[in-house]
């Protein structure tokens, strides 16, 4: 699978890496979730929150999934860092407006 880097700030939502591996990984590789969870090593319920998008991506997950998928664990991470980050900083927004940055010059 090739990986495409966005390099413009995105206005909406980035996509949850649950729902790329529900949705794209896991009908590509012709897996259910029960064979998905058996390979990876890990529970069905694990998987199942992660797929709901309920959980994040642990790096250890990642390296599990990038191994699974053959593309490496660093995307599943980008893409966790990307979801938390847009959340965050959405959340945040008019307390980080409040914070001055220290510029030294």
């Amino acid at each position: 699978m090739a990986e495409y880097r966005v390099k413009r700030p995105l206005k909406r939502t980035p996509v949850h890496p649950g729902e790329v591996l529900r949705e794209d990984v896991l009908p590509e590789l012709q897996l259910s979730v029960s064979e998905a969870a058996r390979r990876l090593g890990v529970s069905r319920q694990q998987l199942h929150r992660i797929l709901g998008c309920t959980h994040p991506i642990t790096v250890e997950m990642a390296l599990r999934i990038g191994r699974l998928a053959g593309n490496g664990p660093g995307l599943w991470l980008r893409m966790q860092q990307n979801h938390d980050l847009w959340y965050a900083e959405h959340a945040l927004q008019e307390e980080l407006e409040q914070i001055q940055p220290a510029v030294r010059g």
